[in-house]
């Protein structure tokens, strides 16, 4: 395959495998676009994107420009003479102008089998809703919201055991991949896009804390999914006497039938749902470090009979 040149546009860790696999596949890129410095918290210095600090550490041109309507950012794109452009969560949509500007297009690399899970949260959404597979697809992009042209599209299962970490992980490395062979497609005149399908599009709605709540009422299962939906982070999770407690692993467990939704049924932190219960396995408290329950319990008592079902339930 001849090497290409490229600007590759992304931000946070997912985008990072795609962007050594690029280097690695010998194309040459020119220009690196990632959202700017952001502060790491409250009273903290800005911290650089996880792109960002890789394509330094290579000796890359990182562009941080806070939005891409200014003419001469525009121009400044166009200048860079690329046969391609290669986003990954970038999160900045791209003007007509930088769309047509390299030879090739511009292509995006996207964590579900679209039409399925268009937007910011695919890998969290598809958990959610119990998908058994997710995937891959390499998109040309157009000035809608994951609505290009399918370029390729490659499947995963999703384990019942699958977190959002876990599967963020495999489909960064699936898509660093693909977007390889895409190009080489493109490029060789072997891979033709095609348009995505009508059947089948939903819109995968950003991440709030909000999403976290356990709302004991909906079924255990539900509610583990919820939880590997959101596990690292933001996590999901339940308040006590006004403390929130984030919830990182959980299984399903037995027992429940009878008890109100969101009473513990016993020692082992096994909580009534509105069918079935669900047992915490691994929880933080705020300010504190994760744990697993049986050494929870030893610190925070919440025995037989506690009451979860409180203050908390309409989210934060």
């Amino acid at each position: 395959m001849a090497a290409l040149r490229l600007v590759f546009m992304g931000t946070p860790d997912f985008a990072v495998p795609a962007l050594r696999s690029l280097l690695g596949a010998g194309h040459e890129v020119v220009a690196v676009y990632c959202q700017p410095p952001r502060p790491a918290g409250r009273g903290q210095p800005e911290r650089r994107a996880p792109v960002h600090e890789e394509a330094a550490a290579r000796g890359l041109n990182v562009l941080t420009p806070p939005d891409l309507k200014d003419e001469a950012v525009q121009s400044a794109f166009a200048e860079a003479d690329a046969d391609a452009a290669v986003a990954a969560a970038y999160g900045l949509i791209l003007p007509p102008a930088m769309l047509a500007a390299p030879r090739l297009g511009c292509l995006n690399i996207h964590a579900s089998l679209l039409p399925r899970w268009r937007g910011a949260a695919p890998i969290q959404r598809a958990i959610l809703a119990g998908d058994p597979e997710t995937g891959v697809t390499i998109m040309a992009m157009d000035e809608g919201l994951d609505t290009g042209d399918i370029l390729l599209a490659e499947k995963v299962p999703i384990a019942n055991t699958a977190t959002a970490g876990e599967l963020h992980d495999r489909l960064a490395a699936l898509g660093a991949g693909l977007v390889v062979k895409a190009l080489a497609g493109i490029d060789g005149g072997t891979v033709e896009p095609h348009p995505q399908p009508d059947v089948g599009a939903c819109y995968a709605a950003k991440i709030t804390r909000a999403d976290g709540k356990l709302d004991w009422r909906q079924n255990a299962a539900v509610l583990e999914r919820r939880v590997r939906a959101l596990s690292p982070a933001p996590g999901a999770w339940f308040e006590h006497e006004g403390i929130r407690i984030r919830v990182l692993t959980a299984k399903i467990a037995e027992g429940g039938a009878g008890a109100a939704p969101g009473h513990i049924i016993d020692d082992r932190l096994t909580v009534a749902c509105g069918d079935g219960a669900l047992r915490p396995t691994r929880l933080q408290r705020q300010g504190r470090s994760v744990m697993a329950a049986d050494e929870f319990l030893r610190g925070y008592r919440l025995g037989k009979g506690s009451d979860l079902s409180g203050p908390g339930r309409d989210g934060p």
